[in-house]
């Protein structure tokens, strides 16, 4: 081979991984994020700078391909989880509890969406809790049961795929600290009780 050929060969490789590269950690940044621009705690993830005119362009490229319109992230916090506290992945053939405690004072929303993001149809017409109307223990402690068929009690209803779960809580003094540090207070674990 040329030592022209080998120079056009190593150009289109070179021009090929760097394109590749680039699109490939742009759309993982866009996807997942980084240390800079999200905060977990267990399963649950949430975008910092969601909602602030600070945002860095990932957070801000990520709320616009999910078609999200967040609050402030200094008002609210708004945590994703697409897995359980134990690491698998979050499937309607399973059921699931979801114990949560510690919000006092903090309003608070957990939904389940499917996997394009909608809300999960149900006969139930059930698509999500909160403080407002929730029951409760007479601890104190509000449990969610996600199931794909009807439970007593707190039953949130996940369909027939993979779905999401968001937890929505709106704490001003929370939200800031976890902008400012990444601590947050303690979040639900999510618990598998038994899969099909």
């Amino acid at each position: 081979m040329s030592l022209i050929k080998k120079i056009i060969v190593n150009l289109i490789v070179f021009f090929g991984l760097s394109i590749g590269g680039g699109l490939g950690s742009a759309w993982y940044m866009i996807e997942a994020g980084s240390r800079l621009s999200t905060r977990s705690n267990g399963p649950w993830v949430t975008w910092s700078a969601a909602g602030r005119p600070d945002a860095d362009p990932y957070t801000r490229a990520h709320m616009v391909r999910d078609s999200l319109l967040p609050l402030s992230s200094t008002l609210e916090l708004s945590y994703r989880a697409k897995t359980d506290s134990a690491g698998g992945r979050l499937r309607s053939g399973c059921d699931y509890t979801i114990t949560l405690t510690g919000f006092d004072g903090a309003w608070w929303n957990l939904a389940a969406f499917d996997s394009q993001g909608r809300l999960i149809a149900n006969p139930a017409e059930r698509y999500a809790f909160n403080r407002d109307n929730v029951m409760r223990e007479p601890d104190g402690r509000a449990i969610v049961s996600l199931a794909r068929d009807a439970r007593s009690g707190n039953w949130l209803p996940i369909g027939s795929s993979r779905f999401t779960l968001i937890l929505s809580i709106d704490d001003p003094t929370q939200a800031a600290r976890v902008y400012e540090s990444g601590i947050s207070r303690p979040l639900p674990e999510i618990k598998r009780i038994a899969c099909r």
